[in-house]
């Protein structure tokens, strides 16, 4: 699903799609080599024109590099559903929309019962081997070093605080899952919060529901610019959602100021800070 994930919510580039999905496949191979991956490639409507028409979405065409570099399975739900909708087996709303139905995720489990089946034909091996890890990645640059780092970790300002909002006075709706924790909030404009850090990269993983805003940010004293965090989907949900400060800078120990916007929006709810 992330190659939707990358199409209709990110807009990511071709670039950014493979940092994603490199970062999770690397990783699950240095940490876990003996671990098989199974990739499913879902789809959105904008998704299954192009595959109609033959072509290749670009977030899925970013993924099929990392998944034949890396020798990693995949089911092309997708295009098989384009497939079927062309030769009039099926339809989009038998499938069920781009979270599909139990028509649609009963397609998509007959076509893993075939992979399954055809990779355990013949001999099976007595051991399983660990997997074979590329020398080089894609992309230096992608997050297989990813992680969170907490935001009790920021050195505060005023107005900020680590704590769970009250989300019961704040409209818009919200998911359970991220609800009953501490976070790092504020909800107007003032001076800079800091936080150091390790690594090459860094974002956060946000909550932005209807009211949030725009953050700007220096790192190391020298980079600059401003991310906004209105989503789309924040307009009635507090949107959980991952943007990136920097994927470039050089490995090592930096420091990042992260201040409010001025604007109509202006709350900003941390749940994580992302480093690669």
């Amino acid at each position: 699903e992330f190659a939707v994930n990358d199409d209709q919510d990110a807009g990511h580039s071709k670039e950014a799609c493979i940092r994603g999905m490199e970062g999770l496949i690397r990783q699950v191979r240095e940490k876990s080599p003996k671990t098989d991956v199974v990739v499913t490639y879902f789809v959105n409507p904008g998704m299954l024109e192009q595959l109609k028409q033959g072509k290749t979405p670009l977030p899925m065409a970013a993924h099929e590099r990392v998944l034949e570099k890396y020798g990693v399975s995949r089911v092309h739900l997708a295009r098989e559903l384009a497939h079927q909708i062309k030769q009039g087996s099926f339809t989009w709303k038998k499938f069920g929309g781009t979270h599909p139905k139990e028509p649609g995720n009963r397609l998509c489990a007959n076509m893993h019962a075939q992979m399954l089946a055809k990779a355990w034909a013949g001999k099976m091996p007595k051991e399983s081997g660990d997997k074979k890890l590329p020398a080089q990645p894609i992309d230096e640059n992608s997050y297989f070093n990813g992680r969170f780092l907490s935001p009790a970790k920021a050195t505060l300002a005023d107005g900020w605080k680590f704590s769970e909002p009250e989300w019961k006075d704040l409209p818009g709706g919200k998911r359970k899952r991220y609800l009953g924790r501490p976070l790092l909030h504020c909800e107007t404009p003032g001076k800079p919060i800091r936080l150091k850090f390790e690594g090459q990269a860094i974002g956060a993983f946000v909550s932005a529901g209807p009211d949030a805003g725009a953050l700007e940010f220096v790192i190391d004293g020298k980079r600059k610019g401003s991310v906004d965090l209105y989503h789309h989907y924040s307009r009635g949900l507090h949107y959980p959602r991952s943007v990136m400060f920097a994927h470039d800078l050089p490995p090592g120990h930096h420091e990042i100021e992260l201040s409010i916007k001025a604007g109509k929006r202006s709350a900003v709810r941390i749940l994580e800070f992302c480093i690669n």
